[in-house]
């Protein structure tokens, strides 16, 4: 009997070492299983990072400066630029006996302006200065009549007109002045946008080339 309990123990012992290591075994090589499996995983996220980095080094920079057009010069833009720049009249330009050598007439200046009825830019002012030179033998009735004064186109040679007896001073009479004294008259002339010269005819004076109007 005692041999018998002798052998059932030693039987045991011998399946508890095998138990316990076969235990030790299988959690061994759970452990190795997990190292590989977490160094797999590391190796996987090293990559993907190196490889996110090395694509956004390479990727190349589209975005670009559109080329700029460069400015044009619109022609009409110059031209009526040059014209407005080159239009106002010097003092002494134009200047022109009157009555023959008794009255001198200086043209002063020559704008275009807006109608004030019709709101259109057709009509221009026209100022002139009216000196008297002859100390003597000045007639009655000798006076200038700004209000006739009349205007050409040189290139069409269409004629243009006051736009009103009303809209000028009416006439400056040479007798009413002293010798070397003058006075200064003006006169609204109807004359289409777009002419930027013009011949002026004022009454008993020689006539006047070219003149320029400023806009």
């Amino acid at each position: 009997m005692s041999t018998f309990l002798s052998s059932v123990a030693v039987l045991l012992s011998t399946l508890a070492l095998l138990c316990s290591g076969y235990t030790a075994y299988q959690v061994f090589t759970l452990q190795q299983t997990l190292n590989v499996a977490s160094a797999g995983n590391r190796n996987a996220t090293t990559s993907t990072l190196k490889t996110s980095s090395s694509e956004t080094t390479a990727a190349p920079n589209t975005t670009s400066k559109s080329p700029e057009a460069p400015a044009s010069s619109s022609p009409t833009t110059t031209a009526q630029s040059t014209a407005s720049a080159g239009s106002a009249i010097k003092p002494g330009e134009f200047v022109q006996p009157s009555f023959g050598k008794k009255a001198e007439v200086e043209l002063l200046s020559l704008n275009r302006i807006k109608d004030p009825e019709t709101r259109n830019r057709d009509v221009v002012n026209l100022q002139m200065r009216i000196r008297r030179l002859a100390t003597d033998g000045i007639n009655p009735g000798e006076s200038v009549g700004v209000y006739s004064t009349t205007a050409r186109n040189p290139d069409t040679s269409e004629t243009y007109k006051g736009v009103d007896v009303k809209r000028s001073t009416g006439s400056v009479d040479l007798s009413s002045l002293r010798p070397q004294a003058s006075a200064d008259a003006y006169v609204w002339l109807r004359i289409p946008e777009g002419v930027n010269s013009i011949d002026v005819f004022v009454p008993d004076t020689a006539a006047f080339k070219n003149v320029p109007v400023s806009n």
